[in-house]
């Protein structure tokens, strides 16, 4: 059993809920980062956490599942991280995001009842209004965190998503795999 289940009887008691899940939907700032953006002459900068991204990667690779991120603002960094990633569906600067995760869903013919969402601010209750499951980092809005199925231990952009990650490879059956296939 991954860390992130540990002591975490209310993520055990949906671990069949969580294996039905086919599609996992993302905000990115203060989700996938920490919220903070820097500016520089370049433009602005982001921190990615590493696992987070290895966790989608396996997500990805191992159990098949689709991704998407959908963020009310856009930059060449969340592009580029996207795309090393490998992210199934990246829609950035986007309005309404109730109706982008309808039609991601519409497109790859998942439905609510499949999907499972993550976001931090009040924007992403649209998210969460359409989707089976919805997760909160533990630095979310309060708005969220009471409207959330669980809450991570830890914070956007430092494992958040990786916890997820965790949970549904475990769920799925694919955690003791990836253990194997790491140690040999």
């Amino acid at each position: 059993m991954p860390g992130s289940l540990d002591g975490r009887p209310e993520i055990l008691e949906k671990l069949d809920h969580l294996a039905q899940m086919k599609l996992l939907v993302l905000d990115i700032d203060g989700t996938l980062t920490d919220g903070q953006i820097m500016y520089s002459g370049e433009g602005d900068v982001q921190r990615y956490n590493v696992h987070d991204g290895q966790g989608l990667v396996w997500l990805r690779r191992v159990a098949g599942m689709k991704q998407a991120w959908i963020s009310g603002r856009s930059g060449p960094a969340a592009v580029r991280r996207s795309g090393d990633l490998g992210i199934d569906e990246v829609h950035l600067g986007v309005g309404p995001k109730a109706a982008v995760l309808q039609q991601v869903q519409k497109k790859l013919g998942i439905g609510p009842e499949h999907t499972i969402s993550m976001g931090d601010d009040l924007p992403d209750l649209a998210l969460a209004a359409h989707s089976a499951l919805f997760v909160a980092p533990k630095n979310a809005r309060r708005e969220l965190i009471k409207r959330a199925d669980f809450v991570t231990h830890r914070g956007g952009g430092k494992g958040a998503v990786r916890e997820v990650c965790e949970w549904l490879l475990y769920a799925q059956g694919h955690w003791s795999g990836i253990l194997e296939e790491i140690t040999g």
